[in-house]
Order: structure tokens, then sequence, then C-alpha cells
């Protein structure tokens, strides 16, 4: 057991030292359970909302030795971004054989259709440890190598978090296959553990979705209750309970919530994860009517209607439009509506206002990639899951199908700079048309929503064609001419598409320059909303006096 005084002593310098861990990310991830869905699909979304490797790298599965070894790292999910340095933390047995995995800043999809959402809640920080070497995005790849359902990735994560310690921050992951939908969240086992001790080198607890139920993370802990008695309903380490007990954080006289336990003062302003699970679930439940002021919000609700993959796509790209809270209004959007609040050091806000901040949408400028996940239980593993996958901002990317049995994609999408603006690179390519819509919002957001339906329109068109042509060349030809088959429409779909936004990125340099709207037969001078002219006073100062 641990040593409660020792533990007291260590943490009273540890906060000095940690007090000021901040959250680099800050993500909205949904999970849809099989009975909520439209189509039996069990879904998962995540927005990868920070500044992380968004190149897509297909890793293909392996068989190993007995006595391999893997290495793990820090800052892998930064790898390639200015300002960061991948570092080995150590090592772990290597798995005898591990599966084709999708790897990118929070890897997110495997061979066999299991995926992966995130959303970081940090948590306390106490909680840190310096000898534990498992990261987050470790362990989502860790467990995307050796699982082939949700369940198994859950187990999988937390016994290795277990065993080798766990030294990031509080995490939620949303871990979904064919049948179920997980909600994962783990947080480290505190400053005095050390590698071979008898406790656990992390807390963890994991939570189902029941099937006809949606569920959202958005940086804060989720997981409320747990019935650890029913295995089908929770799971969580030995732990989970005891050492909230030990540091006074849990009364066993009261009912335990690992979210008020682990996560009680979630960071940000008090609205920054609170709206946007409150948006997120009054769309999918308005006759439930959400306070948008509530404390808290049920772990999972059941939606009015089912859920299909393109309504995950438009929460994706929400900024509240249409509520008191609609981003793309009042002065701070700007003259053209503009839902973009860039981030405000305290040094420049008023005086009466420090402990503000801008109000939080799910849709981000500073989004690196985003996805909807559709995993099915009734089709073969090449054909299970498909990612729609987007770079950058989710209102101003277009989704791309990116089927389980993928095995290349094209190098815009794999490879690529981020420390200089880079024309091979397909996340510059949506950065740049979403950098350029600042401009001109209300008006180059119909333009590129008219892209988004042209080819999205498109790709959820040809699905069931290419499902059963899929499914025919499995019965017919096996997995292998599978995987060529959607490999070729995968690859096709996503060359076509950054080249088209290329330009598309060049038209609307053309088009809106200067201020004008440029047509091939007229230049157009739109200049500004009435409405914003009288607020800004117009022409004042132009009046002799």
């Amino acid at each position: 057991m641990f040593n409660k005084k020792l533990l007291s002593l260590t943490l009273t310098f540890l906060l000095v030292c940690l007090v000021g861990v901040s959250a680099v990310n800050a993500c909205t991830s949904i999970m849809v359970g099989k009975d909520a869905s439209v189509d039996g699909s069990v879904m998962t979304t995540h927005t990868c909302d920070g500044n992380y490797d968004a190149r897509i790298q297909i890793v293909e599965g392996e068989k190993f030795e007995a006595d391999a070894m893997t290495t793990v790292y820090s800052s892998r999910c930064h790898d390639g971004i200015p300002g960061y340095n991948v570092t080995e933390l150590g090592e772990i047995p290597q798995a005898t054989e591990t599966y084709t995995y999708f790897h990118i800043a929070y890897p997110f999809m495997n061979e066999h259709g299991v995926m992966i959402g995130e959303a970081t809640f940090s948590g306390r920080s106490e909680l840190k440890n310096t000898d534990a070497i498992l990261m987050i995005e470790e362990l989502e790849r860790l467990a995307l190598q050796r699982a082939k359902t949700a369940r198994e990735a859950v187990k999988i994560m937390g016994e290795l978090a277990e065993k080798y310690g766990y030294a990031d921050g509080g995490e939620s992951l949303t871990v979904i296959d064919g049948e179920e939908a997980w909600m994962f969240e783990i947080v480290g086992p505190g400053p005095i553990w050390s590698p071979g001790t008898e406790e656990p080198g992390a807390i963890w607890a994991a939570k189902r979705v029941p099937d006809g139920h949606v569920s959202v993370v958005a940086n804060r802990s989720r997981i409320d209750t747990l019935d650890l008695d029913n295995p089908e309903k929770a799971m969580a380490s030995k732990n989970v309970k005891s050492f909230a007990e030990n540091m006074g954080w849990w009364d066993p006289a009261e009912e335990f919530l690992f979210c008020e336990a682990y996560n009680p003062n979630p960071y940000g302003a008090e609205y920054y994860q609170k709206r946007r699970e409150w948006r997120v679930l009054s769309i999918l439940a308005p006759s439930q009517n959400f306070d948008p002021k509530a404390k808290r919000y049920p772990f999972s609700v059941k939606p009015d209607e089912k859920v299909s993959a393109r309504d995950l796509m438009a929460i994706k790209r929400d900024h509240y439009e249409g509520t008191r809270f609609d981003l793309t209004e009042g002065l701070a959007a700007g003259p053209f509506g503009t839902p973009n609040r860039y981030p405000t050091p305290n040094s420049v806000k008023p005086e009466d206002k420090k402990d503000m901040d801008w109000e939080r949408a799910i849709s981000m400028f500073r989004c690196s990639y985003s996805f909807v996940g559709q995993a099915r239980s009734s089709m073969p593993a090449p054909i299970k899951s498909i990612l729609w996958f987007g770079e950058d901002a989710p209102h101003s990317t277009v989704y791309l199908p990116i089927y389980s049995g993928t095995r290349e994609l094209p190098e815009a999408f794999t490879s690529g700079r981020r420390d200089k603006f880079d024309r091979s690179s397909a996340w510059w390519a949506f950065d740049f048309v979403s950098n350029w819509a600042d401009l001109k919002y209300s008006y180059m957001i119909k333009d590129i929503q008219a892209m988004q339906q042209k080819y999205e329109n498109k790709f959820f068109a040809m699905q069931p064609a290419i499902d059963n042509a899929a499914l025919e060349i499995y019965d017919s030809h096996g997995p292998e001419r599978t995987k060529e088959f959607l490999t070729d429409y995968s690859y096709n779909n996503a060359k076509k598409v950054v080249d088209e936004w290329w330009k598309f990125a060049d038209e609307m340099i053309y088009k809106y320059n200067d201020g004008y709207i440029n047509y091939p037969d007229k230049i157009q001078s739109v200049g500004y909303p009435t409405e914003w002219l009288e607020e800004v006073g117009f022409g004042e100062g132009t009046v002799a006096e």
C-alpha cells in the first residue's frame, strides 16, 4: 500500500512544479451505439485540436520472435511539428504478432476495424509520474496493433499502463468496434510509483455506452458511476476507488464518481468543456432540453432520432449557429461573421476579465485533423470500418472515405512539412483555404460548403455500391483482392480531392482579392453589412466638428 504521509510530502513539492500543467490538446469526441445509428454501425469521432502530426502512416502488421522488444516514445503525437522532439522513453516486450494500423498523432484504426478517438482532460497534477513510460498515443498504438475488438483494446491499454506506468496527463479515449462503444479514461499513478511495485502504474476506468445511446467527451472526464460487478458495463484498475479514498478525494459513504474523484476542476474557462457537451447532446436529443449552465450532463443519452455519419460531420462543423452562443454573430465575428476566435493572452485581456475567454466551438481553426468513424459488424475486416478523414478544421475540410482494408494513400496525406508552406502537403491545402476564408467568411464559407457537398454527396451515394462490390470480391477472391480494390478507391478519392482543393485555393485567391468579389465577367464591390457599419460608427470620422 502507499505510504500516505510520504505521498503527501512528495505532493507538496510536486504541486509547486506541476500546478501549471497546461492543456495543449482540446478535442471533442462523440460515440454512437449500434442501435442509435441509422445503419446499425457503431461510430466515434475526433477533432485533433492543436499542433499535431496530421500525416497518415499505414503501418503493416508483422510477426516477431518471442524475445522481441518495441520502443515507446514521448511526444510522438507531435512528430514533424516545429518545436517538438520525439524522444525514447523505454522498451516493452513486443507482441508475437501485430496488426496493420493507421498511425497519425493519435492512431485511429486498425485492419480489424477497431477505432479510437481522443480527448485530453489533464486531471490532477498530483498524479504525474516521472518513472512511467507510456504516453496516451503509444497506448493507442499498442492497442491497435494487438486488439481485434474494442473490449480487447481497453484491456490491453489498462494492463500495459498498470505494468509499465502511465506517463501522460488525464485522457479520455472513445474505443469502438462493430458491436460495442467504450469510453476509456486514464490518469497517472502519482509520484511515488516505480516499476516493479505491486501497485498499478495507472488508474483507469472504462464504461460502455449503451447500444441505443450516444455520448460525448470534450476535455473533461465523463465517466461517472461504475458498475464494476458487471464487466459488460464497466472495467477498471483495482486501485480506482482505493487511491481516491486514500487521497481524501472520495468518501466511501458517498457514491463513487470517477470524474469527481480524478477531474473535479477541469482546465480552462468555466464553460470551455460544458458548452460543447451541451451542444452535442442538445443537437442529438433536443427533447431533453438540456440546460447550457448545468454542472454535469448524463454520461450518455438516447437520441431523439437515429444518427448518421453525416449528422456527426455536421456536428463536427458546428459553431453554435442558431443559438445565443452563435460565434458567427456579433462584433467579435467581424463584418463577415467569422466564427474563429484566436488565442488571447492574459496580457491583453481587460483587467476585469483575466479569468475569462472566448466561447469555444466544436470546429476550431487550430484543428490538425478530424474524423468520423463507422464500424459495421456485418462486414468482413477489410470492409468493416470506414474512417471519414478530414485535414485541418472540420468546417473547411472535405471528409474522405478510408476503408480499414486500405493499404496505401497519396503522398500528400503521408508526408509534408509544417515548418514552411508546403504545396506537396494535403494539410496545407485545407489550412490555406480555411485561413483565406477568414477574410470574408460569410461569403467564402458558401463556396467551401458547395465543394464539400460536391464530393461528400458523391462519396455517400457511391458507398452502397462500393460496399457491395467489395463484398463480391471478398467472397470470390478473398481479402487481399478486396484490399486492393478498397485501396484504389480510397487512394483515388483522396488524390482527386487534394488536387482539386489546390485549384480551388487558387480560384479563391482571385475571387476574393482586395475585398472584391471577382467573377470572370465582372468585379463586384459588396462593402460591409449595414448593421456592422452602424455599430462601428461608419462615417463619423469624416464629419466636421
